[in-house]
């Protein structure tokens, strides 16, 4: 349906539909019968210039008069999905596929859009028939394993993305993606050298980067002062690509509240998702008025949910990183917050150019950024110690007691009785990534193991969805003396609430180390089970201290490898104990500060408050007043 011509153009020119398109329409349709070869080779290079705008409106144009031209559909599809319009470039991308069945290229284009929005399944038939098409389409076999990856197919994924190699030696992207798949199924050292592969071919490929410092994180082999030469070496790496960096800023001097930016791509189902949504209800609006930036183009019914707590949500998908900064500078930003640190869709880049007076990392990643420009990490002492501090190119900023508040499950499940009692047997679990199941956790299991031979364990997550990971594992295991007849390992579970159904079988939950727990801890608790967790000497290390810390239960904290193994085996030999804590362990944690919104609300709003505080004195002179209408365009560096 034409819109009324006295509406705004849908080719999003800003102008009324009757002088855009419908006057270029009447124009060309007494002019042309159709674009020529010439003009849509034009377009094409115009495109692949960058010149978006300009390449939709006429696209746009085209196929209003036109509707059999299949290269303005591709071309308009391709345009809304690099602007970060996903939605409005699907119909486009499968008007293209309608139009061109045997146009490779268009089904690639149409499985891109589709996997940005989330749609993976339909993401995967469109590169499939891309494949079928054209088997040495590389960079479909590329996106193809990542689809397949992210639906838990992971061998299928392995498949693909060697594929692409095997077409490309030298795509960094594959080995970028091939790392992100070995780190997911426990391959850590050979996931490391594939960042380092990504990186030789491709040296400022800032998310290899950023996935390297992640999966540094997974193994004990890597001293602190590695991780921190690594991060400092990404900061600088982001830095190059600012060309001006902003030090004047708009916002106002003297706020009666902050304006906080949220720069995250979990915004969404997703643990720090969680994690948030808790805060988010007692945040005073007089006080902090909150803006989204979300990275990513995915929305569902959780998204939804959180949406109306921010002032406003202005996707970056779609945007360079300096457009992003400029978008994110011309709001008037006091504080932007950092929510992903070294995890996927990240946007750290951003912070590079220095878009807000005051910048902080929190909640999402639990290592420095390396970005010179963040100012503050916010944590606990439990999970950083002073003496630690050096570990960081950040400020450490402190929270009194917890640095989350757990929101409990949209679940009317409650805590079962210990299952050992029924069973005759004692059964300990870890619902961890099995990426953080590291060789010195094994190590430590099979010495419980030994020591109970009565015991079982209880595994779950994504990657055990897939069989051949599974046997995988299950090899690392019997080569550490496993006898797996002792071992049930399950899946992905299709709800939350299906997969928290699962402490119910499980007496005792084992936490993984180096890289501890935080939302399976805390919801392990919630379910009314205990976790044993280990002390390290980072703040990856140490975030099950924290949890625990904050939930008052400092003696399932150990020392050391040796102290893990043997609380395991000290608090499995008290059955009526483990029973009591059981039965009152929810009520324990709802009155503690890991589930006390408010006062955590409260904690965070004075940290906020705190770091404005701190760093107003610094920036006398770099706080302007805002500038009028006509010199607004001047006023924002580029």
């Amino acid at each position: 349906m034409k819109p009324n011509r006295n509406d705004p153009c849908p080719c999003g020119s800003g102008k009324k539909y009757k002088h855009c398109c419908e006057r270029n329409s009447v124009a060309e349709k007494s002019t042309v019968a159709l674009p020529t070869t010439a003009e849509l080779n034009q377009l094409i290079g115009l495109f692949n210039a960058g010149q978006l705008e300009e390449v939709g409106r006429r696209s746009r144009c085209i196929t209003e008069q036109f509707v059999n031209v299949p290269p303005a559909w591709k071309l308009l599809g391709a345009c809304l999905h690099r602007q970060g319009k996903g939605w409005e470039a699907l119909p486009a991308l499968l008007k293209s596929v309608e139009l061109l069945p045997k146009d490779a290229e268009a089904y690639y284009n149409l499985g891109v859009t589709q996997e940005a929005l989330g749609q993976l399944e339909d993401a995967v038939k469109s590169y499939q028939k891309a494949l079928r098409l054209n088997s040495n389409l590389v960079a479909a076999h590329n996106n193809l394993g990542y689809s397949l990856q992210k639906l838990g197919q992971f061998d299928g994924a392995i498949q693909n993305y060697r594929r692409a190699l095997k077409i490309k030696p030298d795509y960094a992207g594959a080995y970028h993606n091939l790392a992100n798949a070995f780190r997911d199924t426990g391959k850590l050292e050979d996931a490391i050298a594939m960042c380092r592969r990504a990186l030789e071919f491709s040296p400022t490929f800032a998310e290899a980067r950023s996935n390297l410092l992640f999966s540094l994180n997974y193994t004990a082999s890597h001293t602190t002062e590695l991780c921190l030469a690594e991060a400092r070496q990404y900061g600088q790496m982001v830095s190059v690509d600012v060309t001006s960096k902003i030090t004047a800023w708009q916002c106002t001097k003297e706020p009666e509240r902050l304006r906080v930016g949220v720069v995250s791509g979990d915004l969404r189902h997703h643990p720090v998702g969680y994690a948030l949504k808790n805060l988010l209800g007692h945040i005073d609006s007089s006080r902090i008025e909150l803006i989204a930036y979300p990275t990513v183009q995915v929305v569902d019914d959780f998204t939804t949910l959180i949406k109306p707590h921010f002032a406003d949500w202005k996707p970056l998908s779609g945007l360079s990183n300096a457009e992003s900064a400029r978008l994110i500078h011309s709001d008037k930003i006091h504080i932007l917050l950092d929510i992903a640190g070294h995890t996927g869709f990240n946007g750290l880049p951003i912070f590079a150019w220095k878009p807000a007076p005051v910048q902080a990392t929190w909640l999402g990643y639990f290592a420095t950024t390396g970005v010179a420009e963040i100012d503050y990490l916010l944590t606990t002492e439990a999970a950083v110690p002073k003496e630690h501090q050096k570990h960081f190119t950040e400020t450490i900023w402190y929270f009194p007691d917890t640095w989350l508040c757990f929101d409990p499950p949209d679940a009317t499940l409650l805590p079962t009785p210990l299952p050992a009692l029924k069973n005759n047997y004692l059964t300990f679990g870890c619902f961890q990534r099995l990426d953080k199941i590291s060789d010195a956790v094994i190590h430590a299991w099979s010495n419980i193991f030994s020591a109970l031979p009565n015991a079982r364990l209880k595994l779950a997550c994504k990657q055990l969805g897939d069989s051949v990971v599974v046997a995988q594992f299950g090899h690392r295991l019997r080569e550490s003396g496993f006898d797996l007849s002792r071992v049930e390992m399950q899946g992905p579970a299709k709800t939350r609430e299906l997969f928290l159904t699962r402490y119910a079988d499980v007496d005792i939950m084992l936490d993984t180390f180096p890289y501890s727990g935080v939302t399976t801890t805390c919801e392990s608790l919630w379910m009314g089970v205990p976790t044993i967790t280990l002390a390290g000497n980072t703040l990856l290390s140490r975030q099950g201290v924290g949890v625990l810390t904050a939930a008052n239960m400092l003696d399932w904290i150990a020392r050391d490898e040796d102290d893990y193994v043997a609380k395991a085996i000290q608090f499995a030999g008290d059955l009526p104990k483990l029973a009591a804590l059981r039965a009152g362990l929810r009520e324990q944690v709802l009155a503690s500060p890991l589930f006390n919104a408010s006062r955590f609300a409260k904690h965070f709003e004075e940290a906020l408050w705190g770091m404005w505080q701190a760093k107003q004195p610094a920036l006398v002179g770099a706080l302007q007043s805002p500038p009028s209408p006509s010199s607004s365009r001047q006023a924002h560096p580029a």
